[in-house]
């Protein structure tokens, strides 16, 4: 099996259709560092998936979608439990190791983004998307 990590190289509003359709197979979802970007999440749980955002400082998100303080390198392993997916919209390579770390722990896939320069700092293939890179990483530590 392998996770599947998504990398947009360039995320406008109205330009995540793509990344959204690959997503949207997972019933549960939880995105790390939502930030001030609802645009998937609410896109996610208008389609009737549950999803859950993070960020280590408070954020207003849509209704339908829950959010909880948490710092992805201490992690509270009850949020991400359930979780089908794991994705991170322009995440930052520090953070590569650590949230797929998780999501092994949990059994999620996977997802994120990365920032136009920023590479994975994590073995990966590529998928292209119209709008974005698609990166799908390894599930198994001995598939690396």
């Amino acid at each position: 099996m392998t996770y599947r990590i998504i990398s947009i190289t360039a995320m406008k509003s109205g330009r995540f259709e793509g990344l959204v359709a690959e997503l949207a197979p997972h019933d549960v979802l939880v995105e790390v560092g939502i930030g001030r970007r609802t645009d998937v999440s609410r896109a996610l749980a208008d389609a009737g998936r549950r999803v859950t955002v993070t960020d280590v400082y408070p954020r207003e998100v849509p209704d339908n979608v829950a959010f909880v303080l948490d710092d992805v390198t201490d992690p509270d392993l009850g949020i991400y439990a359930d979780a089908d997916a794991i994705y991170a919209l322009n995440c930052p390579p520090e953070l590569h190791r650590p949230i797929r770390a998780l999501a092994r722990r949990v059994d999620a896939d996977f997802l994120f983004t990365t920032l136009g320069g920023d590479g994975p700092a994590i073995p990966v293939s590529r998928r292209t998307l119209p709008a974005e890179t698609l990166f799908v990483a390894k599930r198994s530590r001995f598939e690396d």
